[in-house]
């Protein structure tokens, strides 16, 4: 096969599977180097950007997916009810945020920075395929440590944890200062160890 043709077998694939799917299975499915597979969907990816297509081929992490364009979102929406943001109350949306942030990270310290009991929360984002187990961390009572999923990125149409906004953006002056006294603490309670 010459590269116009894996191109289109790629394209293909993506269609056909709807999900994200990965780089590896990619270039397990056409025999070929996984460095190979993705220079070929990277040159797809610049192509149907540059032919602006009705669809776009999207890169999360070491996925690609096919989408359709945000510029016709809403036209779209009217015909298919997609997973919203609206569905998630500000507790569980708050929940996600900290594990965006701070994954991966266990059900107690995301407790410990909202001050209140998160199993709903948890429980629903779980549901929703935005978060997922990670493992368990190597200490008394083996606690279960969450992360987001591929499904965060693709709803938050980001491509990777690198692209979530600046965490600063979002904390006042006064809760910087406390973050600042907070450390503080910590380094004069350990200089007094």
């Amino acid at each position: 096969m010459n590269s116009r043709e894996y191109k289109q077998v790629i394209e293909q694939l993506l269609f056909v599977y709807g999900d994200p799917l990965k780089i590896d299975d990619i270039a397990k499915v056409l025999d070929i180097p996984v460095k190979d597979a993705t220079v070929l969907a990277d040159e797809l990816v610049e192509e149907f950007e540059f032919q602006k297509r009705g669809l776009i081929i999207q890169k999360i992490s070491n996925h690609y997916q096919i989408k359709t364009r945000k510029e016709y979102h809403d036209i779209i929406s009217k015909l298919f009810e997609k997973v919203t943001m609206k569905h998630l109350t500000n507790s569980t949306l708050e929940t996600l945020a900290i594990i965006a942030y701070k994954q991966p990270i266990t059900r107690q310290e995301i407790e410990e920075i909202r001050g209140v009991k998160c199993n709903s929360s948890i429980d629903t984002l779980i549901s929703k395929d935005f978060i997922a187990e990670a493992g368990r961390l190597d200490r008394i009572g083996k606690p279960i440590i969450y992360k987001t999923t591929l499904n965060f990125l693709n709803q938050f149409n980001l491509k990777s944890l690198k692209d979530l906004p600046d965490i600063e953006k979002f904390i006042s002056d006064e809760e910087k200062n406390q973050i600042v006294e907070d450390e503080n603490d910590v380094e004069i309670k350990d200089e007094n160890k």
